[in-house]
């Protein structure tokens, strides 16, 4: 008797929204590389939340810096063309991933000075570019 009921309750769903975000056709090699990226950016993104709620803010920064800023850009450039994202991306994806890394050195230099709350107004807009891209752009 449940079956049915379970049956009934899922043809009651709404259907998946198509998703609209642009399609960055990328090569497969680059399309691994920049999801293993992606995966690192978000495990970097973790340690500097945790790093903060632990009132290590100049640790955080020097995650931020190291893993996601400006000293991070690049990191792809001795791959093979096929695997490197960023030449293979849209402009206007490849500016927010740049946007992206200059928002984490704005970050990091915030944090540097070890102030908490000036940390955390920062950490915003670094976190912003993330979700701008995310928003806007698939691989698949």
């Amino acid at each position: 008797m449940k079956k049915p009921l379970l049956i009934l309750s899922l043809l009651a769903l709404p259907a998946v929204a198509e998703d609209t975000r642009q399609l960055a056709e990328l090569k497969p090699a680059a399309q691994e590389t920049l999801r293993k990226e992606m995966l690192d950016n978000l495990i970097a993104l973790n340690s500097i939340v945790s790093l903060l709620a632990a009132n290590q803010v100049k640790e955080a920064g020097e995650v931020a810096e190291k893993e996601l800023g400006r000293s991070a850009m690049g990191k792809n450039a001795t791959l093979p063309f096929d695997a490197r994202p960023g030449p293979q991306m849209p402009r206007e994806m490849h500016q927010l991933a740049i946007s992206g890394h200059i928002a984490a050195t704005d970050f990091a230099r915030v944090a540097a000075s070890g102030d908490r709350d000036k940390a955390l107004a920062e950490l915003p807009t670094l976190l912003g570019t993330c979700v701008a891209c995310h928003a806007s752009y698939r691989i698949r």
